[in-house]
């Protein structure tokens, strides 16, 4: 199975291709990666872009190349995750050098978690986050998510955000 498109107001979901592993490398390479398990070597960064695509395959859920419609620019990725490690399926998000401050992380994950509980059938979501990403934190607080201190995390020092069904928020 591969990830099916969704178009919002400006962005197209679509499933990945090759060439979005560039930009997915050089991010995981810098300092920012710190809030997302990086920085990664190219080869682990390979691993990770992999396994954010295979998630389509085994599990039927899994990560999109979040593109701007107007000029098919990739501003980032949004994903729904459950590696085994994971207690719960999780809601992803990650944006690309100078696409950050223009609200596509929320417009994109809007999207996926209105898809993962109405196409999927999601009883639940969360999202993971580093307690020292403040923008990832202050985006869940906007999605409508709340923090969940009582929820297994797969990293003890992360904070779980539990988010709302769409007709919730």
């Amino acid at each position: 199975m591969s990830a099916p498109t969704i178009e919002t107001a400006r962005l197209r979901l679509r499933p990945h291709v090759a060439e979005d592993f560039e930009p997915f490398a050089a991010l995981f390479a810098t300092d920012r990666a710190r809030h997302m398990g990086g920085p990664l070597s190219r080869r682990d960064a390979w691993f990770r872009f992999g396994a954010d695509v295979g998630q389509w395959e085994i599990l039927g859920f899994g990560a999109w190349a979040v593109e701007r419609q107007e000029d098919g620019a990739l501003v980032g990725q949004v994903g729904l995750n459950r590696p085994p490690h994971f207690p719960e399926r999780e809601l992803g998000w990650l944006l690309f050098e100078g696409h950050e401050g223009h609200g596509f992380a929320a417009e994109a994950a809007t999207a996926a978690r209105a898809f993962a509980f109405r196409d999927l059938g999601f009883e639940t979501l969360v999202s993971y986050i580093d307690p020292d990403n403040g923008r990832s934190l202050a985006l869940a607080e906007r999605l409508g998510a709340r923090p969940d201190p009582d929820a297994a995390r797969p990293d003890a020092g992360d904070v779980v955000y539990r988010h709302p069904r769409p007709e919730h928020v």
